[in-house]
């Protein structure tokens, strides 16, 4: 195999771009043509394929986002277009395949993998909600940007005596919620699948108030079903002025933590190796801080586990 190509596809995150900068310096270094795909899937149906080298992911490790831009995968899904995806690659003498991207992005490339073409994964999703790997690129930086920006509205909440209700990504994943509240000392963490005991929260923001705490920070995973309503009763049930905040898209962009930028550039150089020894069918993940890789259908049938261990310990230091 001497011709690779690499695609990332999906939602973007901090990280990407250093994984495509090892894909492209490791590839060369072993004597490999690499070649970017536009646009993920949608790119590579249409063809728009472009050579990559050295100079072309030159000074881009520090960078958010993803230089080959990212298209959602959902249309891949159906035969017409996987058949439309294998054409391309055989048309342009394409041998290997990266996929870097989140659930939807690897189940495209699990489903064209199975077709018998040459594919490896790499997990790449900010809620870390991938299965298979205990890791995922941009979680790192999207728990940092939610730490600091959270850090900056208690300011806010402080000055003014205010409690925020504060969302973070996570609709089925409440990972950002559980490490960014442990990390910023929240009173109460809220997430998908969970009961809200609105008399524990209300009780555990009077009695800080008892003490003399000007403010109170409640974290929100975005999959809870009553975020919207939280605000509203702890204001009615309190007589405190209460906010809600979104923290969004800002926790997807920006430049990749040093721990992204590490695993982006591990994760890439061992995707081409895989690829040029002949392995093909599987996504690398991260277990217990070492790479692993697994079959994609190995990957899919692992369910996300939930450190409740860091919840509990968030509640007992939040007292």
């Amino acid at each position: 195999m001497k011709t690779i190509a690499v695609l990332t596809s999906g939602r973007e995150v901090a990280g990407m771009n250093a994984t495509i900068r090892a894909i492209v310096r490791r590839g060369i270094f072993k004597a490999a043509e690499i070649y970017g795909v536009r646009s993920g899937f949608e790119g590579l149906i249409n063809g728009d394929l472009v050579p990559m080298s050295i100079g072309t992911v030159g000074d881009i490790i520090h960078r958010g986002g993803t230089i080959l831009q990212s298209s959602l995968s959902d249309s891949m899904l159906t035969d017409d277009m996987m058949q439309n995806a294998l054409d391309r690659l055989f048309d342009t003498g394409i041998e290997g395949l990266v996929v870097i991207g989140d659930n939807g992005s690897l189940k495209a490339a699990s489903q064209l993998s199975r077709k018998g073409f040459p594919i490896i994964g790499i997990p790449a999703s900010a809620e870390n909600d991938i299965a298979g790997t205990d890791y995922s690129i941009g979680f790192d930086t999207a728990v940092n940007t939610a730490v600091e920006a959270i850090d900056r509205i208690r300011d806010t909440a402080s000055s003014h005596e205010r409690t925020y209700v504060i969302e973070v990504l996570g609709q089925s994943s409440a990972q950002i919620a559980l490490l960014a509240g442990l990390c910023v000392g929240a009173e109460s963490i809220l997430m998908p699948g969970s009961d809200s005991d609105m008399e524990d929260i209300i009780q555990r923001i009077e009695q800080g108030y008892k003490r003399g705490k000007t403010h109170s920070i409640i974290i929100v995973s975005e999959g809870f079903s009553q975020k919207n309503e939280v605000a509203n009763i702890i204001q009615e049930r309190t007589g405190f002025e209460t906010k809600f905040t979104s923290l969004g898209h800002l926790q997807r962009g920006g430049s990749p933590s040093a721990y992204d930028r590490m695993i982006g550039s591990q994760m890439g150089a061992m995707s081409v190796d895989l690829l040029l020894e002949r392995e093909k069918g599987l996504m690398i993940g991260m277990k217990k801080r070492e790479l692993t890789v697994a079959s994609f259908e190995q990957a899919a049938v692992t369910s996300e586990s939930r450190d409740m261990s860091i919840y509990r310990l968030a509640r007992s230091l939040s007292i």
